[in-house]
């Protein structure tokens, strides 16, 4: 199950980035796994990054660094788009705006975002 669920993410990440380049924005990837260690460090024992279900996406536009969560607006709206049913897995996708981590794109797994 978590196998399957990290490839839907990984092609929903995909169509994520190709939209992001037809809108003009340039991406550094951040944090796509994260070790257990490092996320109780960061505060954030049962993280998604984890489980290669979460990235963080630096965003650029017109060469300048998009560093606030209403500039990733258009971008996590899309993402949120992408929630459905892949090959009968239900996939809800998680855009980190809407609870204060603009730059944060991830599946709920288990109830995590």
């Amino acid at each position: 199950m978590l196998g399957r669920k990290q490839e839907i993410f990984s092609r929903c990440l995909s169509s994520l980035l190709v939209f992001a380049h037809n809108k003009g924005y340039e991406i550094r990837m951040g944090e796509v796994e994260r070790s257990v260690e490092e996320a109780a460090r960061k505060g954030f024992r049962n993280s998604n990054h984890c489980r290669r279900l979460a990235a963080d996406l630096h965003l650029f536009k017109d060469g300048k660094y998009v560093s606030d969560t209403e500039g990733h607006r258009e971008l996590g709206e899309f993402w949120e788009s992408l929630s459905g049913f892949y090959d009968n897995e239900r996939v809800l996708c998680v855009w980190g705006g809407t609870f204060g981590d603009g730059n944060h794109y991830s599946v709920q797994h288990m109830g995590v975002k």
